[in-house]
């Protein structure tokens, strides 16, 4: 009995250990992508001439660096530079909140050898995506049409603005996992650092599953069913919690991945967990404003703020579509399995799937503007940036913006 109860902890621990590692192979990746392909983000994000054509880049740019947070940043900077205005951003920023959703993609591959494991992980991973694909659907020709995102923006902006004595909360989970990160960074060259992050992720990965399916699983499910997900609500406000405790959307709904892969957590309660992620994601971004005060209006001008708040705004829209009515909450769930049972035939389809619709559409519709920005190093002459404002003459984003989480 002793025997099997030290058996027991010491699995647990190991969960908590290799939790750490894939965290660690995570955040490694994003280090890398961002060291190796930064500037390239930023040089896409400044050539934008249409809401299409900044959805699109704002996919890439995000899919590229592996964070939605270094992609509103670049593009707060833009803001601030007067590069692009807040009406052309804010179609960006709906595409940063789709490119993000890879991250959690590229992770459920780690389960691609174990079919049963692989349809639970994959529509996991898809309900994100799916959610923020439909909620730009509906979203994007309204605010096109209406700008009903920025004027709200710019009326929420001026509010918040005023509002002094808020904290940005501390990122505890950064501080444990960045100094190993760094020391892989400076150890490291960015492509190297990319390929022993991806082992490091599919390797624990796999150790969580088996950890968790030695475990007594019924007990785990019992557990997550009659306190953490018991209900959409709570799922909801789960998803929300953590995503603002770590700052991370793509982290929570990665780490949900080998769960429902394990069989821990079933779709439906996954999806609302999603939804307040997505939520707490500009949380961080809404209190840095907050405490940033007035002096961010005058240090980055009076468009920064409004933008942060579109992007919670872009989010909470979502959350009111979907959530109050549960015919319409099953349609990405359905949708994700559908996908998740499709890509079962073949090994290959779930990657293609990932290259054509985060990198290859992406590139194919904004391929123009691409392929001006990078000629001779500058932006195309013909294309005209949102505000009025020659692309060319932007600065360089401010590396102290507001950031809001992935």
């Amino acid at each position: 009995m002793k025997n099997e109860k030290l058996l027991t902890l010491l699995k647990i621990l190991g969960v908590g250990v290799c939790l750490y590692l894939f965290l660690i192979g995570i955040g490694g990746m994003g280090a890398a992508f961002k060291g190796e392909f930064k500037d390239t983000a930023a040089k896409l994000l400044e050539a934008t001439q249409s809401p299409i054509v900044g959805l699109f880049i704002g996919i890439l740019a995000t899919t590229i660096v592996q964070s939605s947070s270094t992609t509103t940043s670049l593009i707060v900077g833009l803001v601030a530079a007067g590069a692009v205005d807040v009406g052309g951003a804010i179609f960006m920023v709906m595409g940063a909140n789709v490119g993000t959703t890879v991250t959690a993609k590229i992770v459920s591959l780690g389960h691609i050898t174990r079919k049963a494991e692989f349809r639970r992980a994959f529509a996991a991973s898809s309900v994100h995506d799916t959610f923020n694909f439909i909620t730009v659907a509906i979203l994007l020709p309204l605010e096109y049409s209406f700008h009903i995102l920025e004027k709200g923006a710019r009326f929420l902006g001026e509010h918040f603005v005023r509002i002094s004595g808020v904290t940005k909360p501390e990122n505890y989970l950064k501080k444990i996992t960045k100094p190993l990160i760094d020391w892989m960074d400076a150890m490291l060259s960015d492509p190297a650092l990319l390929v022993v992050s991806i082992v490091i992720t599919f390797f624990m990965l796999f150790a969580i599953v088996k950890l968790l399916q030695s475990l007594v699983l019924k007990k785990l499910e019992a557990f997550f069913d009659a306190y953490l997900f018991r209900n959409a609500a709570i799922a909801f406000m789960v998803g929300l919690c953590l995503t603002v405790l770590v700052q991370s959307s793509s982290i929570t709904t990665s780490l949900i991945v080998p769960l429902a892969g394990a069989g821990v957590l079933r779709l439906p309660q996954i999806f609302p967990f999603t939804i307040g992620a997505n939520i707490g994601t500009t949380v961080t971004g809404l209190l840095a404003a907050l405490a940033a005060g007035s002096a961010a209006t005058v240090q980055s001008g009076p468009d920064l703020p409004p933008l942060v708040v579109a992007g919670a705004m872009f989010n909470l829209a979502g959350a009111l579509i979907f959530l109050p009515f549960a015919p319409i909450r099953a349609l990405p769930v359905k949708f994700a399995e559908w996908l998740a049972e499709l890509c079962l035939r073949s090994r290959v389809i779930p990657i293609v799937f990932i290259v054509l619709v985060f990198y290859l559409i992406p590139i194919a519709v904004t391929w123009n503007t691409i392929a001006g920005v990078f000629k001779k190093g500058k932006a195309p002459e013909e294309q005209t940036v949102p505000g009025g404002a020659d692309a060319n003459s932007s600065k360089p984003p401010d590396g102290n913006a507001t950031q809001t989480g992935e």
